[in-house]
């Protein structure tokens, strides 16, 4: 045919040729187009180097000089910059500048975008081209498909008669539909805007179409914020009437956006919302704003019928939140929370300051090697329903903390041979009015009650230095020595009934040792380590015991965890003093066959000294504990282990009979098929905290795989003693890689200290989200119901 055509067959090595070589090989001066040019790609808009280094491998490659023709043949691969084209056969046209690839066509581009086709048609600088049979896998794992596409201007990429979902096709029958999938007549790609538009489309499940879509716009796979209308929501309160919520997010750049929202409750009228988040370099803030003007402010009731506030229609808030870095080791942060009323934000449900109780709080922190620094200001809101004049309120008995300082620093050389730790805590409060109260319920007038919190001002600085060194001898018996010094000094101002004294300042001086004897048994099938332990601390008594507000050392609870530790105590307002022994044996055990046990029973011993956990205080911490005699009732503690099972159960028993005084029971087991825990739980009486009946609860919960989407979730508690179902949820769930959807039922029915029923709540909630499309309600955790 006259055809002048050179024929180069590429033996394997060519394979790797760097990009100087493939230019020459490509007759001097003709360029592969594929991103070398602009950058631009089919989807997208991909940045490539200019300097890159092109690669091409094939098994032959054929050179029509009369045609102007270059076509690379059989296993073609192109790598440039991260790119990788990969055909049948690539030709490239001098004449026309295009570039033309056949025969199972695959890109991947360098931000995990991958096009598969069966031909490609494009020009050589890339902005214009034709596609046939298109598949693509983006980066977020979402797929288009296509009859066939069109590049226009660098810009737009048109999928004529395509399919766009984020589920993964099913492994067993590939043909079958996803579980969602949206088909439109066009979807266009615009790659400067980031956008994705549907013209004339429709929304399917299995197969089936469920809704028109006459055109709707989302935002492209590599763009994680784009302004634009949210999706509404629904919600219904019975104070509120029904709500329909349209948020509008607005990305003014990459860095800090606006978020506005606007809900129209159907009893209360429209309820305003704008959050404002900020990016920077060391950190980020948000600001948020609601607000309303109520129709029927009335509709708020306390018990017995009264409004929060009857002449208050507007009602709102501001709320902002903040963490920065100073540098590696410093950090600063706030959470603060102004609202007109103290129950605004619980009452409208907004976002991040919905719930019961709300910490205010301006924070320091530093972090480095063995020092920890922590400076806060804080203060706590109950968004309650009640009067500011009623006096069971709970918001104005709040405490302001101004401030609370820890500080803890361990030096990296040893002293003595031993460690050394420093620990500084100033705690410093403001009250409106005392919190006082009586085990029964009943009102209360400070001085005639317990006293949790005095009003006006009370305060605490302790600085503490402990040393402990370990020896082990050659038998293998552990001793480790302890001394520790302590200093607090305490102040109060306060007109609080029963509050005496006004300051104090006391030491307390400690001389301990830990005796501990490991012993190993090991078997063929097992290996069992026994650790019998003992403890005694010398020390002075409490300086005056129980004189002093308790603010911080309320709870307590005596067991085998607080077994071993020098000051049982929960806090700093109480330290434990007199000389005391601790005895008691730990085990740990681990079987061949995959099991694995522990435990830890003692008892605790008051020899000398003043009892301060029978020195009680303006809240009796320490009654009915357990440590309040000479010789402490019997604590001990068992756990069972075997991959998904764990059982726990431990308790305290009379030192006397071995009564059962506290004891629980947890047990979780999870498998293949769902997972299941129990719990059980009993209290004996205890009249000085106003149960003068035992209390026993049991819970039950667990979810169980009806397939592998498909769960069903349960749980419930059962108040023995007042035979009250206290609480019960079920929940259905269904996730994968590309839909969620849940739903849960909640009923609660509180019981008070002498097993008066309170009044029953019932809450339904719902999510469901198509990723990547839309999605409504809000996400409910009920995986760990």
């Amino acid at each position: 045919m006259g055809l002048n055509v050179t024929r180069l067959v590429l033996p394997a090595w060519f394979a790797r040729l760097a990009c100087s070589t493939a230019l020459l090989c490509l007759a001097g001066g003709i360029s592969l187009p594929a991103y070398a040019q602009t950058g631009d790609a089919l989807v997208g808009n991909v940045q490539t180097n200019p300097n890159a280094q092109l690669l091409l491998e094939s098994d032959e490659l054929v050179y029509d000089i009369n045609a102007k023709t270059i076509s690379a043949v059989g296993g073609v691969q192109i790598d440039y910059d991260g790119n990788r084209l990969v055909a049948r056969k690539v030709t490239y046209d001098e004449n026309t500048g295009r570039l033309k690839a056949e025969g199972k066509v695959e890109i991947v581009e360098k931000d995990g975008n991958r096009i598969y086709a069966e031909n490609l048609d494009v020009t050589d600088d890339f902005k214009e081209g034709f596609v046939n049979a298109l598949r693509v896998e983006a980066a977020d794992n979402t797929r288009f498909a296509a009859e066939s596409a069109e590049r226009i201007g660098g810009e737009l990429t048109t999928f004529n008669n395509g399919i766009y979902t984020a589920c993964e096709p099913c492994r067993a029958q590939p043909d079958r539909a996803p579980l969602w999938q949206v088909r439109a007549q066009k979807i266009i790609w615009n790659g400067k805007r980031k956008t994705i538009r549907f013209e004339r489309g429709r929304f399917e499940m299995f197969g089936m179409p469920l809704a028109f879509l006459p055109a709707f716009e989302i935002a492209d796979p590599t763009v994680k914020r784009k302004s634009g209308f949210l999706i509404p929501s629904y919600s219904h309160e019975t104070e509120l009437g029904s709500g329909i919520t349209v948020p509008y997010f607005w990305a003014l750049a990459p860095n800090y956006d606006l978020t506005l929202q606007g809900t129209y409750y159907t009893q209360q009228g429209f309820l305003g919302e704008a959050e404002w988040r900020h990016r920077l370099a060391n950190g980020q803030y948000t600001i948020k704003l609601a607000g309303i003007d109520q129709r029927d402010p009335e509709a708020f009731g306390d018990a017995d019928g009264d409004a929060v506030d009857r002449n208050s229609t507007t009602r709102g808030m501001i709320g902002t939140t903040g963490a920065f870095n100073i540098n590696p080791r410093w950090t600063y942060g706030w959470s603060v929370l102004a609202q007109s009323d103290k129950a605004f934000a619980y009452r409208y449900g907004i976002e991040n300051y919905d719930n019961y109780n709300i910490t205010d709080q301006v924070y320091l922190r530093g972090l480095h090697d063995r020092n920890y620094f922590d400076l806060s200001l804080y203060r706590f809101h109950v968004q309650e329903g009640w009067e500011d004049s009623n006096a069971n309120a709970s918001e104005p008995k709040q405490p302001w903390v101004l401030p609370s300082l820890d500080y803890a620093y361990t030096p990296t050389q040893s002293v003595a041979g031993g460690e050394l730790n420093f620990d500084l805590n100033l705690q410093a409060l403001t009250r409106d009015r005392a919190d006082c109260f009586r085990p029964d319920g009943s009102d209360s007038e400070c001085g005639d009650g317990y006293i949790s919190g005095i009003d006006g001002n009370d305060g605490r600085i302790t600085g503490e230095a402990e040393w402990k060194r370990t020896f082990i001898s050659s038998s293998g018996l552990v001793l480790t020595p302890l001394l520790a010094l302590r200093g607090d000094g305490l102040y109060v101002d306060s007109d609080t009934a029963g509050v005496t004294r006004s300051e104090a300042f006391r030491v307390m001086a400690t001389a301990g040792l830990e005796a501990r004897w490991p012993i190993l048994f090991s078997t063929t099938s097992a290996t069992h380590v026994l650790e019998p332990t003992a403890q005694l601390f010398v020390r002075n008594n409490e300086p005056y015991a129980g004189e002093m507000p308790n603010e911080d050392a309320q709870s307590f609870v005596f067991d085998a965890s607080n077994l071993f530790e020098r000051d049982k105590f929960s806090g700093y307002d109480r330290v434990e003093g007199g000389t005391r022994a601790n005895l008691g044996i730990r085990y740990s055990g681990t079987l061949n066959s995959g099991w694995g046990l522990n435990a830890i029973a003692g008892q605790s011993f008051q020899l000398g000294g003043l009892n301060s956990f029978a020195s009680p205080d303006f809240v009796n911490a320490g009654a009915e504990s357990g440590l309040e005699t000479s010789r402490s009732d019997y604590v001990a503690m068992i756990g069972v282990n075997r991959g998904g099972f764990n059982l726990t159960t431990g308790g305290r028993f009379d030192k006397d009979d071995f009564e059962v005084e506290r004891a629980e029971v947890a047990t979780t087991t999870a498998g293949k098929y769902g997972s299941l825990y129990v719990k059980y739980a009993f209290i004996a009486e205890q009249e000085t905290y106003g149960f003068p009946d035992d209390r026993h609860e049991v819970t039950v919960g667990g979810s169980l795989k009806l397939t592998p989407n498909w769960r069903v979730l349960g749980s419930g508690t059962y108040d023995i003693v007042s035979d009250t179902l206290v609480k019960q949820t079920a929940g259905l769930a269904y996730d994968d890689e590309c839909f969620t959807y849940s739903m849960y039922y909640t009923q609660e029915q509180p019981v008070t200290a002498n097993n008066v029923e309170g009044d029953k709540t019932t809450k339904f909630g719902f999510n469901i989200s198509f990723r990547t499309l839309w999605g409504t309600g809000k996400p409910v955790d009920i995986g760990g119901i």
